[in-house]
């Protein structure tokens, strides 16, 4: 008997190209991927809706989900991972001389407080720099993907027509976290970003998660062997592209396949590995982060957040 048709959505990226494009099909199921060009649309659209069976989901979001009671659960696939010691940005004319002169000022975050990359990125000002997170006041350019979420004291929306890179440059800013590459009048915060996240790597071991994967829980009741089905496709696809990566088999390599390379050299093993035990350092890390930040409540037991069928899996 054929397996269940599946609405999917996770942007093509080295681990997942081979399930993408038909090469590796999970067992027991069909995914059928619809693109949605802004992938955080997706989030929302899955947090909100449950518009998807399975949807790639940035971690913190994730979190904060299952925080609120949606009713969907992760497994234990980590398709994406990136290091954010550049994700913090400053007017070089400003005067700000390091980390510290934030405290007491106000910096503005790319859409939401709870989203992934300013979580990571607070984590290394707060870890690596010392810096007190709340005496901050950190200005969002966006809501919440998780309605019910509401964020500390010390958070507050961008006046109505605001911009943050004018902000910054205009002062009204000291920094700004999670602009991206999208602007050349604005420079890293932290000198030698690249270098820094390497060395931090080299003294912590922590490769930061941004995104898993999440299936809508009344699909996993239905199914009760696709979560590892799923597991596994995933798992073989990303095992190819770990294979071409090493093997310097990429033509074309992204910044992300760079950063996964430059991991996997400096560790000298899967810079992508799936399954908890493997991650259970870098996601209790993240979640002691999010408790820090007033995100989460308190920690989540790492085995209640994946799918049964998952605990003991890895790849």
């Amino acid at each position: 008997m054929a397996g269940p048709k599946l609405t999917a959505v996770t942007r093509t990226q080295g681990a997942n190209e081979a399930l993408k494009n038909g090469d590796v099909r999970p067992r027991g199921a069909e995914l059928v991927f619809e693109e949605v060009p802004v992938l955080v649309h997706a989030f929302r659209r899955m947090v909100r809706g449950l518009e998807f069976d399975v949807c790639e989901m940035a971690l913190t979001t994730y979190l904060v989900a299952r925080e609120h009671g949606v009713r969907f659960t992760a497994l234990p696939v980590f398709l994406v991972r990136g290091f954010h010691h550049g994700a913090i940005l400053y007017d070089p004319r400003s005067g700000l001389r390091g980390p510290k002169d934030l405290e007491g000022r106000r910096v503005g975050v790319n859409r939401g407080y709870t989203v992934t990359t300013g979580v990571w990125a607070r984590a290394v000002l707060d870890r690596e720099y010392g810096v007190d997170l709340d005496r901050v006041t950190w200005v969002l350019s966006g809501d919440e993907h998780v309605p019910g979420y509401r964020p500390p004291a010390n958070v507050e929306p961008m006046p109505e027509g605001g911009a943050l890179e004018e902000m910054v440059l205009s002062g009204e800013l000291a920094a700004v976290v999670g602009l991206g590459a999208h602007t050349t009048r604005l420079a890293p915060l932290l000198p030698d970003p690249e270098q820094a996240a390497l060395a931090s790597f080299a003294g912590h071991g922590t490769y930061p998660v941004n995104h898993l994967v999440v299936v809508r829980d009344d699909v996993l009741r239905q199914h009760p062997d696709l979560a590892a089905d799923l597991f596994g496709a995933f798992a073989e696809a990303k095992r190819q592209y770990v294979e071409r990566l090493a093997a310097g088999a990429i033509e074309r390599p992204t910044p992300a396949d760079l950063t996964n390379l430059a991991v996997l050299r400096a560790g000298g093993r899967d810079p992508l590995p799936y399954g908890i035990e493997p991650n259970r350092a870098v996601l209790e890390e993240l979640t002691v982060h999010a408790v820090r930040q007033h995100i989460l409540r308190a920690p989540l037991p790492l085995e209640e957040l994946f799918a049964d069928g998952t605990h003991d899996l890895t790849a």
